[in-house]
């Protein structure tokens, strides 16, 4: 399904099953128990997290799931994902591969059926707790509603004007615009610890330590020849060193945050002269091979696409190998961040104070509009902007005084 449609269901269809759901729990509570409390207490011995979309914000919530199976076992964790992301959790190897719920969002009623298989698996897991990590997603607070799960944490609008979806937590979050989004995740795995307040007001206990690290990845030696042969095969020729990285995003589903492609292919025009004898690696999903033949072509010898041809497995693997990346604020950028590889991130319509890379490894270029960050939980991350100048101000010049930096060890 395109986003756009994902959206219409979410709006026209969850927002009714939130209402009804949500006065379901109300006239269930005010004739058993208090509203606001958890339907089951005691220790939580196991957890289901809600991670549906975004496979490098998965790898900023690795340290939420981590602090979940210091509480519950790793073998105890269970995660529903759309299909499409659940890469990115095997290699974070935090959930035991059959504790991954798949759910198939490529047509409605693909959607619809897995979706209800989901929700049997997680009653049939008996989970203790649900975790929802998208943000105001209708889809996601019903999963985690009819988990059966006792104690369900997830983000409550309460006075603000967030989308609606009802009142399905029993351990309700405020949504903090100012936090880094590591944090925002490990902070609702914190909330299960604490007891929520009778009275319907925000869970408030201190935030958790600040520090995120990302998981480390690390190929295997015939990994690294298995790809590099594969290189040679596709390029005809053994890479070359310096190896540089482009992940323009062509077909990105938030296209303002596109850096232009006639900007990469100046850059990789730059790179070129300054390093002869240096590839240029284009990569991306199979939708963007067209347009990335186009950028690889136009940067002249020495560049070439991986486009479509590599696993998310081999791209990390290609990260282990290269020496600088540059990309848009995307997953590839997050990736980065599990490996040695340096990269130069640009962001626009979205902040690094909230998906910047941690640590040294990332230099970001942040063209700051007064319009500018205009995605935002609030909106769905949709803009009504047309002509993204935060992107297109970022001039290749810029970019490639960032790479040198790298190159020179600055």
């Amino acid at each position: 399904m395109r986003p756009g449609c994902m959206r219409w269901i979410d709006r026209n269809f969850g927002r009714p099953l939130c209402f009804l759901f949500t006065m379901y729990e109300r006239s269930k509570g005010f004739f058993t128990r208090s509203a606001g409390g958890p339907s089951r207490d005691g220790k939580i011995s196991s957890v289901l997290f809600i991670k549906l979309i975004e496979q490098g914000s998965s790898v900023f919530a690795s340290q939420a799931f981590e602090k979940a199976a210091a509480m519950a076992g790793r073998e105890n964790l269970f995660c529903v994902v759309f299909r499409e992301s659940r890469p990115i959790l095997d290699i974070l190897d935090v959930f035991p591969p059959g504790n991954i719920i798949e759910i198939d969002p490529s047509t409605p009623l693909s959607f619809l059926m897995s979706s209800l298989k989901a929700i049997r698996a997680a009653r049939k897991a008996r989970v203790d707790a649900a975790v929802d990590m998208e943000f105001f997603a209708r889809v996601s607070a019903i999963l985690a509603y009819l988990s059966g799960a006792g104690k369900r944490a997830g983000l409550h609008t309460f006075k603000s004007e967030g989308p609606y979806r009802g009142d399905l937590f029993t351990h309700r979050i405020v949504y903090n615009p100012y936090m880094h989004i590591s944090r925002f995740f490990s902070m609702l795995v914190e909330a299960l610890g604490h007891e929520p307040p009778g009275d319907g007001s925000p869970m408030r206990f201190d935030l958790p330590e600040d520090g995120f690290q990302a998981p480390s990845f690390a190929p295997g030696e015939d990994e690294k020849a298995s790809l590099l042969a594969k290189i040679e095969k596709i390029n005809g020729a053994p890479l070359s060193s310096p190896v540089f990285i482009f992940n323009p995003k062509t077909a990105d589903l938030l296209p303002a945050r596109k850096w232009p492609a006639e900007n990469y292919a100046a850059l990789g025009q730059m790179i070129m002269k300054r390093h002869p004898g240096a590839a240029v690696i284009v990569t991306g999903p199979p939708s963007e091979i067209k347009d990335n033949l186009d950028i690889a072509s136009s940067i002249g010898p020495g560049a070439f696409s991986l486009t479509g041809k590599t696993t998310l497995r081999e791209l990390l693997t290609l990260f282990c190998l290269a020496d600088v990346l540059v990309a848009s604020d995307c997953g590839p950028a997050i990736f980065s961040a599990m490996t040695p590889l340096r990269s130069v991130v640009l962001f626009g319509p979205e902040s690094p104070s909230l998906y910047g890379i941690p640590g040294p490894g990332a230099r970001v270029i942040y063209s700051r509009k007064i319009c500018s960050p205009c995605v935002n939980v609030y909106n769905h991350r949709q803009t009504a902007c047309g002509n993204a100048v935060c992107m297109t101000d970022i001039r290749p010049r810029l970019v490639f005084e960032a790479v040198e930096g790298i190159i020179d060890g600055e």
